[in-house]
């Protein structure tokens, strides 16, 4: 094979795999404008159609709520357990007792 027709073979790949390229970047393109429309479509329907935005909206803001009350609560839970086992070692004990102690004069005072 000539010096010739290796560079001729090159080339040829070169060109094959050019023009593969422009083919997925006409789809990248195509992909583009469609999430593009999908948006669009989106933001018009919210638009149209605000009782459901509205609901939508409700539903988030119920998911949030319960789901930090929730949290909240475990994360609670397990701060109480952990607290609940340093009663028994002498010093830290006898801290968390006055401290509990002390707001238990304030939750029976007037």
């Amino acid at each position: 094979m000539t010096p010739t027709d290796r560079l001729l073979e090159k080339m040829d790949r070169l060109l094959a795999e050019l023009e593969e390229a422009r083919k997925l970047n006409q789809r990248m393109d195509k992909i583009a404008l469609f999430l593009e429309d999908i948006r669009l479509a989106d933001i018009v329907q919210n638009y149209t159609a605000p009782r459901k935005l509205l609901w939508t909206n409700f539903l988030a803001g119920l998911a949030r709520g319960l789901g930090l009350t929730i949290g909240t609560a475990i994360v609670l839970a397990v701060f109480g357990s952990l607290v609940s086992h340093f009663f028994s070692i002498p010093f830290i004990g006898d801290y968390i007792r006055q401290i509990m102690d002390y707001v238990e004069s304030y939750r029976h005072s007037p």
